[in-house]
């Protein structure tokens, strides 16, 4: 199976660098709209084919499960009806999924849900390429300095007047005397050298600087 990579520009686009509540939205439609501009390409006749007349039509997948529905925040799932995108997890929930990844054997079945960096930002802050990259460098060291595996819930939230919060599953920041343990490495350096003014920690809660927006 031929592998092709392309390049989406939600990065360039106002509405998502503007984080007001709509950036999923917009970076799910260039996602979309790359992905059909592909599909549209690979479906073109190419001389020497034998014609057809029947229509065709390359069908899009999700991975939208039945718990990602009831999060109002996910205005992606708009886009993804927009282009007609089919979900065939839309019924299953999450745990579930889980459960059938481990009786496949599949060796990532529990690892922690993993969203795109641009959910580190509050509503607000610009979506901008240096803050994304700054929230990914952050949960790098963090994830280092606590010894953490890809089983935990770990976020760094990009939060208004250049403020951190590390967010931990909840079990983790007690086992893990997290908070103390990043005052003795020197965090409050470390935040501040990738731009921070300060930092704080917290339990995780998912969607925590998430926007509703009608």
């Amino acid at each position: 199976i031929e592998l092709l990579e392309i390049e989406t520009e939600e990065g360039n686009d106002a509405t998502y660098i503007e984080n007001a509540g709509r950036a999923c939205l917009a970076c799910k439609t260039h996602l979309y709209s790359a992905l059909e501009a592909v599909a549209d390409a690979a479906m073109s006749p190419v001389e020497g084919d034998a014609k057809t007349d029947s229509p065709r039509r390359v069908v899009l997948y999700n991975g939208t499960n039945a718990d990602d529905t009831r999060d109002p925040t996910r205005l992606g799932l708009v886009a993804a009806s927009n282009f007609r995108v089919e979900s065939p997890l839309l019924y299953t929930t999450k745990a579930d999924v889980r459960r059938a990844a481990k009786h496949l054997g599949l060796p990532n079945w529990d690892y922690a849900a993993a969203p795109c960096l641009r959910s580190r930002l509050a509503f607000g802050v610009e979506a901008t390429r240096k803050h994304l990259r700054v929230v990914g460098e952050a949960e790098r060291r963090v994830r280092a300095a606590l010894d953490l595996d890809h089983t935990t819930n770990l976020r760094v939230r990009m939060l208004a007047k250049k403020r951190a919060m590390v967010e931990l599953d909840e079990d983790i920041l007690l086992a893990k005397d997290a908070s103390n343990v990043l005052e003795r490495e020197g965090f409050l350096d470390v935040f501040q050298e990738l731009g921070f003014r300060s930092y704080g920690v917290r339990s995780f809660k998912s969607g925590a600087v998430a926007a509703v927006v009608s």
